[in-house]
């Protein structure tokens, strides 16, 4: 499931792949941008911001959203694509490089003028240059009869956090996902989701157990039936949300979480 560290991480791989060439092709096959032609202009930079991607070229941004199955490839020229065409929502060709997105959730093309403006309603990036933690608390604690796992999936709270990362800090920090915000130690929570993304950034598999073997790398997260790494006690599994629209998964060990 893509969160912060894995979008932060495809960033990185197109802005190695792309950043300072030319484009020679544009292909966006949703109905609204399949006019748009970026080719002749310049890829300045890839980056994100929580789990949003930016393509900057010329004076226009290409923004994308993984959602839930969504991929970015990185193919040399010529290269057979890992996957059919199909599937493809974006291309964009240079001299060196073809990246090609992949059953995205969000397409979409704005002037580069426009990207604050745009995504102002997110709160403070987690690996943002500018992350704020003072910020994301208030924001937070300003919602105090909201569950606290519902607060930290929401992207307004603070950018970057995803379903797996929500049950593992709720986890990590004994607190129940249903627990309102305004009864929860808040700070030391957003300090450690800052520590377990960051911590989880540069590596190839995510893990909040500190153990890198397959199968044993979280807590909680789809362990529902399964015993508690830590006390034995069998996962329980629900669903969360804002309303019945916005439900979550949610696993929680009923001993070490109250």
């Amino acid at each position: 499931m893509p969160e912060g560290d894995s979008v932060f991480q495809v960033a990185r791989r197109l802005d190695e792949a792309l950043a300072g060439q030319v484009v020679t092709r544009t292909d966006l096959r949703v109905p609204a941008y399949a006019t748009v032609d970026l080719a002749g202009e310049t890829v300045h930079s890839v980056g994100s911001r929580g789990k949003h991607l930016l393509m900057r070229i010329g004076d226009a941004v290409l923004h994308s959203h993984l959602k839930m199955e969504g991929e970015w490839h990185v193919h040399r020229p010529g290269e057979r694509w890992r996957r059919p065409g199909w599937q493809a929502r974006a291309i964009v060709e240079t001299p060196g490089a073809v990246a090609v997105g992949f059953d995205l959730g969000t397409v979409e093309v704005f002037p580069a003028a426009e990207e604050s403006e745009r995504l102002a309603y997110l709160g403070p990036d987690l690996l943002g240059p500018d992350w704020d933690a003072a910020e994301a608390v208030r924001r937070i604690t300003s919602a105090p009869d909201v569950p606290i796992a519902v607060a930290l999936g929401d992207q307004r709270n603070l950018a970057g956090l995803g379903n797996v990362y929500v049950n593992e800090l709720c986890f990590l920090r004994g607190i129940l996902p249903t627990r309102p915000a305004g009864t929860v130690d808040v700070p030391p929570l957003v300090d450690l989701a800052s520590r377990v993304i960051r911590a989880n950034r540069d590596r190839i598999a995510r893990t909040t157990t500190g153990n890198d073997r397959r199968g044993e790398r979280l807590w909680v997260s789809s362990r529902g039936g399964e015993p508690c790494r830590r006390c034995g006690t069998t996962i329980e599994h629900g669903r969360l949300g804002r309303n019945d629209v916005e439900l979550r998964e949610t696993w929680w060990c009923p001993n070490c979480q109250r």
